[in-house]
């Protein structure tokens, strides 16, 4: 790893936090390649599992674009795991449910998250991997919550 600490003060958290959420984001695209799905395609089948939000509101959750929203639930659809539904009240705006095959893949994917996660905080010593966890919350849900359209604060369940 480069040096994360500039020659005069304290280390940098940007850089730290860029490279670990960078590294992480790698270990779970891996992962859930196994799975033939992205971690984008995970995030939705998890907020699509109810089968009561529509495309835009899962794409509201996710941080994620109409364009991108349609391609990822395109590419889901094709896979047989999920599929659109209209909404008996508005024609022009879709469900989206997860199927029988999109429950064992986000099952399993599921599994894949917590076996990354649980191996990467193992590295931690034991008492501080619940400080570690509750300090990133208390960031993600205080000052950093509505700093970006795609921060955790500013959208639910992703």
């Amino acid at each position: 790893m480069t040096s994360c600490t500039p020659a005069d003060g304290p280390p940098d958290l940007l850089f730290l936090l860029s490279w670990a959420s960078h590294a992480l984001q790698t270990e779970h695209a891996a992962g859930l390649a196994e799975l033939g799905i992205s971690p984008r395609a995970h995030y939705v089948l998890a907020q699509a599992r109810t089968g009561d939000l529509t495309q835009r509101q899962i794409g509201e959750r996710c941080g994620v674009d109409k364009t991108t929203m349609v391609v990822t639930l395109d590419q889901l659809e094709r896979a047989g795991l999920a599929e659109r539904r209209p909404v008996p009240t508005d024609r022009r705006a879709r469900l989206v449910a997860v199927t029988p095959a999109g429950e064992q893949v986000l099952l399993r994917a599921r599994q894949v998250v917590e076996r990354i996660q649980e191996d990467l905080l193992a590295t931690l010593p034991e008492p501080d991997r619940e400080v570690f966890l509750r300090a990133l919350v208390a960031l993600v849900t205080g000052p950093l919550a509505t700093s970006s359209p795609y921060a955790p604060g500013s959208r639910s369940g992703c």
